[in-house]
């Protein structure tokens, strides 16, 4: 069984402020270590149920939009969602519009004292083909760009938390 990769950090800023940022699909970009979401296309997440469309890029899908689905959200401490493939820009990637998503992106908020929270975000493909798992190296692959989103979002969020406390 494939386990789901973790990274965790601890932020200098209230779980409040970064959640909002994080269920704000229009920060994406901001916080996106993979530097593959490009725009979103829809409001702030409220509640589970809700979806958010994201376009992206990469070399091997090309242009593509994804929509993710929130199965989780516990406002200031956990939000989920699972991403279903679109729409794609290259003929030979649209056999997988609209297959149901397998993976689970998710980040987990724990407030760390005063003013600070330890923000986990986790990939998890357990539930993915097997060749989606291989071409991930079982969420591996995505070990460097989740680290650099955490640290786009400590950038985001402590220069606000400091706007805020001026």
């Amino acid at each position: 069984m494939t386990e789901p990769v973790s990274v965790s950090r601890r932020i200098e800023a209230p779980a409040a402020l970064i959640f909002a940022i994080l269920a704000d699909p229009a920060r994406h970009p901001e916080i996106d270590g993979s530097g593959m979401a490009r725009a979103a296309d829809s409001p702030p997440v409220e509640k589970a149920g809700d979806a958010f469309v994201m376009r992206m890029s990469n070399r091997s899908i090309g242009d593509y939009v994804v929509t993710n689905r929130v199965v989780e959200f516990e406002r200031d401490r956990l939000i989920t969602w699972i991403p279903e493939l679109t729409e794609v820009s290259r003929p030979e990637h649209q056999h997988r519009v609209g297959v149901e998503g397998t993976v689970r992106w998710s980040y987990a908020l724990a407030p760390d004292g005063d003013g600070a929270t330890i923000v986990t975000e986790t990939y998890d493909c357990s539930r993915a083909p097997e060749r989606t798992r291989r071409q991930v190296r079982d969420g591996e692959l995505w070990r460097d760009g989740m680290r650099q989103s955490l640290e786009n979002l400590n950038r985001l969020a402590t220069q606000e938390s400091t706007r805020t406390h001026d």
